[in-house]
């Protein structure tokens, strides 16, 4: 895979955490954080996209809406630019500070990484920091165009909690990729899954509703130990392939909701 170099004004740009995402954290002890991390482009020095960033504010809303007993901080990364960039890897490098930065500011608190497209393999690369327990990556950028490039690493998320989401009509991110990365994290880590949206495509939008109750209910899970739902426990302890295509019912979360 060829190297993509960061060019132009994207070389004096820092990356950001910005505000916490749905309410203001002045004085109150925060017991976990968030660090969600939107979408990119394959190779571009361009300013990180307004209209991914937005697109993470829907989930990031309902988690933090969900852990505010807890003290959850939910941040969107403002990443330098949007490319990811060959073997730079712009968006892991962005988000490896923003962990950094998240430990700088609310100490030793368990990260969750949230992550879409190549902001989830941005997570997912990323997640060897310490500070990391859990990673959930929708509707990951696992690109396979070079056969002779060592396959996407798995190792980093050893002792980590990992649930991939994958809509089965998505035309940018291949599902089935996603699938043989899963395959091979779930010989590494067995506290991996993955669950396919029928018929959804990458936004995850035909259901938006289930998805986000789905990653609430991994996340605070995750970081506060709460108790799961059976089809993310089922998911968790089923062996390969039943585990990893786990199918997202309509519905799911909806009692919980109510």
């Amino acid at each position: 895979m060829a190297h993509y170099a960061l060019v132009g004004p994207s070389e004096t740009r820092r990356p950001r955490l910005g505000r916490p995402v749905g309410v203001s954290r002045t004085s109150a002890a925060v017991g976990g954080v968030v660090l969600l991390l939107p979408d990119g482009d394959p190779v571009s020095a361009r300013r990180a996209s307004p209209r991914a960033h937005a697109a993470m504010l829907p989930l990031g809303r309902e988690l933090a809406r969900a852990g505010r007993s807890e003290g959850l901080a939910v941040h969107v990364v403002h990443y330098r630019a949007r490319g990811w960039n060959g073997t730079d890897a712009a968006l892991m490098r962005d988000t490896t500070w923003a962990i950094a930065e998240a430990v700088r500011l609310y100490g030793d608190v368990p990260v969750c990484l949230v992550g879409h497209g190549m902001g989830a393999r941005a997570a997912l690369r990323a997640a060897g920091h310490p500070a990391v327990g859990s990673v959930l990556a929708l509707a990951p950028w696992l690109p396979e165009d070079d056969v002779a490039a060592e396959p996407e690493p798995v190792r980093q998320l050893v002792g980590r909690k990992v649930l991939l989401v994958h809509g089965t009509n998505d035309a940018r991110t291949d599902p089935e990729l996603s699938f043989r990365f899963a395959e091979r994290a779930k010989k590494a880590n067995r506290d991996t899954c993955r669950f396919e949206v029928h018929s959804d495509g990458h936004a995850l939008r035909q259901y938006a509703s289930e998805v986000r109750a789905l990653a609430a209910d991994f996340v605070l899970g995750a970081l506060f130990a709460r108790p799961v739902t059976r089809p993310v426990t089922d998911a968790m302890a089923a062996p390969p392939p039943i585990g990893l295509r786990m199918p997202l019912a309509a519905g799911f979360g909806s009692s919980r909701r109510g």
